[in-house]
C-alpha cells in the first residue's frame, strides 16, 4: 500500500501483523535468533530467556500450519508469546494462557509537540536505558538480572525502519518505546513507563515524540486496556480484536 492512500480500518490487523512480523524479525536478527518464515506465520526462536514468539500473518491457519506451530511451543527453549491480529486461529489446545487487545489505527495527521524531552536512541547509554525502562514497566522478569543488549541488542539501531526513543523527566530517562516503518505503515511497541514516573506525562510525550517523524503514514498499534485511552486521545481509533497467548 502506499503511503499516500487512506486505509480502511478492516486492513489495520494484515499491516498489523505485516509490521510486527518486521520488527521481531529485525530484533531476530539483532539477537542471533532463528527466524523462521513461513507463508501464514513468523517465528522467532530465541533461548530460554527470549523464548520464542509468534506472528500470525493470514487470517484462519489450516491443519499443517497449526501442526507446526504446535511443534515450535514444544520445542521452545524459554516462554511462548504468539499474537493473532486476526482472531481467527485457535491455538487454545497449546494451553496457553489467552486475552484480547483491540488492533488500533492513526489516519495520518498532524502531531502536537510533546511536554518533555523525547529523542530518538543513537547510543548504547540510551538503549540500555530503554531497555531497564521497558523491563521494569512490562515486568519481563525473564530478562532479571538486567544483561545490557539483551532485549534490544546494539544491532537494533541499524536495522532498516526500526527506531527506538526515549523520554526524559529532569535529565533521567522516564520512559520509552520503539516504532517501526514497513511497507508504507508505522506501528509502535513497547510503549513503557516505569511505575515511578507515571501520571507525569511520559507516556504521551514519548508517544508524540515517536509519531511526530510518522505524521505522513498510517500508524497501527495493539493496545493495552490501560493504554487504549491514551492512544484514542492521541487519533487512534480501536478496528479488530487481536487475540494473544502467551506461557507466563
Amino acid at each position: 500500500m502506499r503511503s499516500d492512500s487512506t486505509p480502511a480500518p478492516q486492513e489495520a490487523p494484515r499491516w498489523q501483523a505485516r509490521n510486527s512480523a518486521a520488527f521481531w524479525a529485525a530484533t531476530g536478527r539483532a539477537r542471533g535468533h532463528r527466524v523462521i518464515r513461513r507463508r501464514s506465520y513468523l517465528a522467532v526462536a530465541g533461548d530460554e530467556r527470549a523464548g520464542l514468539r509468534i506472528l500470525i500473518q493470514e487470517p484462519g491457519l489450516g491443519p499443517e500450519e497449526v501442526a507446526e506451530i504446535t511443534g515450535l511451543v514444544r520445542e521452545a527453549a524459554g516462554p511462548v508469546d504468539a499474537e493473532d491480529p486476526f482472531s481467527a486461529t485457535d491455538l487454545d489446545h497449546l494451553g496457553l494462557r489467552s486475552w484480547r487487545m483491540p488492533v488500533m489505527l492513526r489516519l495520518p495527521g498532524a502531531v502536537g509537540e510533546p511536554a518533555a524531552d523525547v529523542a530518538r536512541v543513537r547510543d548504547s547509554g540510551d538503549l540500555w536505558a530503554a531497555e531497564r525502562a521497558v523491563i521494569t514497566a512490562f515486568g519481563l522478569t525473564r530478562f532479571e538480572p538486567h544483561r545490557p543488549g539483551e532485549l534490544f541488542p546494539l544491532a537494533l539501531l541499524d536495522e532498516p525502519g526500526v527506531d527506538v526513543f526515549v523520554a526524559r523527566i529532569d535529565g533521567v530517562v522516564a520512559g520509552a518505546c520503539v516504532s517501526v516503518v514497513h511497507d508504507g505503515y508505522g506501528s509502535h511497541y513497547w510503549v513503557a513507563t516505569p511505575s515511578a514516573f507515571r501520571s507525569r506525562g511520559v507516556g504521551r510525550a514519548v508517544m508524540l515524540g515517536s509519531l511526530g517523524p510518522l505524521a505522513h503514514l498510517p500508524v497501527t498499534l495493539t493496545a493495552s486496556q490501560l493504554g487504549r485511552p491514551l492512544y484514542e486521545s492521541l487519533g487512534f481509533t480501536a478496528t479488530t480484536p487481536s487475540t494473544w497467548w502467551a506461557s507466563r
